[in-house]
This record gives structure tokens, C-alpha cells and sequence, in this order.
């Protein structure tokens, strides 16, 4: 997945690379270990749903849904590209599996809530996936839908925070501290789980746990730029493309780590 999404931004000469290296491991997890859906019936009322709260991560994303049968994987290579449905946010009227479309920061969770505010209404089984960046957690929108998750005690829903603890530009405790980040989540009435989040092993224990009568947080604490050596923890890889050079040096140093794995 992060050697197609990588070509992907190379080749599009656009895209967010450093987030998209981050939240693999957590797409990977959810879609292939994870969630219940299916990719010939994508609006199935039973399916579980995701929402990719932090929109600009397009790369991961869609190699996660092609991977899952969503959409043919050739259609990868058109990215960003004119009349393009894999736009540079996620666009629910262009692509089976995309449940909402987001990109402006703040707006997945709330969508994410009123999602399991109708499943609970239902009494549907189905469980409701939410990935946020951190730096999105600034904005004033994520608390007012925690909250609300929390008085609803929504139990099937699940946040996962991609917590690479830097945004475009800057660190976020430099920007707008988020600590205590997990006493925040915990003060709005959700369970709070803080785990590696790129060990999948982690990842598929915690997302699979019994849960409780709360909404879930899952902090999963990340690496922007995972794998790449140029790109580790590295606030301009935010957004960006890399050289021919950086290119075939990222390919070289993921092929490595996927014999490692």
C-alpha cells in the first residue's frame, strides 16, 4: 500500500505523502482485518462504515479501497488527473466505498456521529470507523461531536486518532497543545485505548475488543512519513513530491521493510 500510494503522489506530482505513510497500517488493519462490507454491494445496511475524516490522505485510502475490491486497482494510475474520480478529497458520488466526502478539517466526525445517532435509532449491529488526524483535533467542530458521542453513548462507535503529532507546517504542541490528549477524550465519556500505530497486531486486538457502553478512542501513536528515511518525522512532508531520486530511494527502503515484515 505505501509503495502504490507513494508512486501515486510521484506520479501525479501532487498529494500528501507524509499522512498517507502514517495511517496505512490503521487502513490496512480496518480493511483487511477489520471490517465488515461488501465491495459488490457497497451500500449493504448492514456493512460497517468508515470515514476518512482527515480527506487530504487520498493516497492511502484509495489503494486501501481498490485492494478491498472496491474499484478495478489500474484505476489507481489516473490520480488527481482531469475527469479523474479519484479526486484529490474523497468524493462519495464518484467512488462505491466512500461514505462522505471530507477535506475540510473538522467535518468527518461530526458526520461520523450522526451516522451511529441513526444506526443506535435502527438498532443496527453495524460499527462506525472514524480516522482523524491530530492536528484536525484543533478544531472546535471534533469536541462539540465528541461530546454528543459521549452523551449518547454511541458503543459502536470507534475513532482512531493518527497521532504523528505534526500538522502542516509545525508541530501541534507547538501549534495549539493537544495534551493531555488522552484525559480529553476520557473527560467527554469515551474509552481510551493508547497503542503503537504500526503494529498491526496492536492495531487488530484493540479494534476487535469487546467493547463498552462508551464510544472508543483509539490514540495510535505514528510516525508522519513511516518508512521513508527523507520523510520520517518531517512537518514538510505534510504535502509534497519527491525527486526521481527520493523516488526510487522511498520504493527501495519499502521493499525493505516489506521483507521485514
Amino acid at each position: 500500500m505505501r509503495r502504490r500510494s507513494i508512486r501515486m503522489v510521484f506520479e501525479a506530482r501532487q498529494g500528501h505523502p507524509g499522512g498517507d505513510m502514517s495511517a496505512t497500517d490503521v487502513l490496512a488493519t480496518l480493511y483487511f482485518g477489520v471490517m465488515r462490507f461488501d465491495p459488490a454491494n457497497p451500500l449493504d445496511p448492514a456493512r460497517d462504515r468508515f470515514v476518512m475524516s482527515k480527506g487530504h490522505c487520498t493516497g492511502a485510502l484509495y489503494t486501501a479501497l481498490a485492494g478491498a475490491g472496491f474499484f478495478p486497482e489500474d484505476e489507481l494510475s489516473t490520480y488527481l488527473r482531469p475527469g479523474s474520480r479519484l479526486n484529490g478529497h474523497p468524493n462519495r458520488t464518484y467512488l462505491p466505498g466512500v461514505e462522505t466526502n471530507t477535506g475540510p478539517l473538522g467535518h468527518g466526525l461530526p458526520v461520523a456521529v450522526g451516522i451511529a445517532v441513526a444506526g443506535q435509532i435502527d438498532k443496527s449491529f453495524h460499527r462506525t470507523f472514524v480516522l482523524t488526524g491530530d492536528g484536525e483535533l484543533q478544531e472546535g467542530s471534533m469536541w462539540e461531536a465528541a461530546m454528543f458521542a459521549g452523551h449518547r453513548k454511541l458503543d459502536k462507535l470507534t475513532v482512531v486518532v493518527d497521532r504523528n503529532r505534526l500538522q502542516q507546517g509545525a508541530r501541534t504542541e507547538d501549534t495549539n497543545a493537544l495534551e493531555p490528549l488522552a484525559d480529553k477524550w476520557r473527560a467527554f465519556g469515551w474509552d481510551v485505548s493508547e497503542i503503537d500505530g504500526h503494529d498491526h497486531a496492536s492495531l487488530l486486538a484493540t479494534l476487535e475488543a469487546p467493547g463498552t457502553e462508551r464510544p472508543r478512542c483509539i490514540i495510535a501513536n505514528t510516525i508522519k512519513g513511516q518508512g521513508i528515511s527523507f520523510m520520517l518525522d518531517q512537518a514538510s512532508w505534510h504535502h509534497g513530491v519527491p525527486t526521481q531520486t527520493q523516488f526510487t530511494t522511498a520504493l527501495e527502503e519499502l521493499a525493505r521493510s516489506e521483507e521485514d515484515i
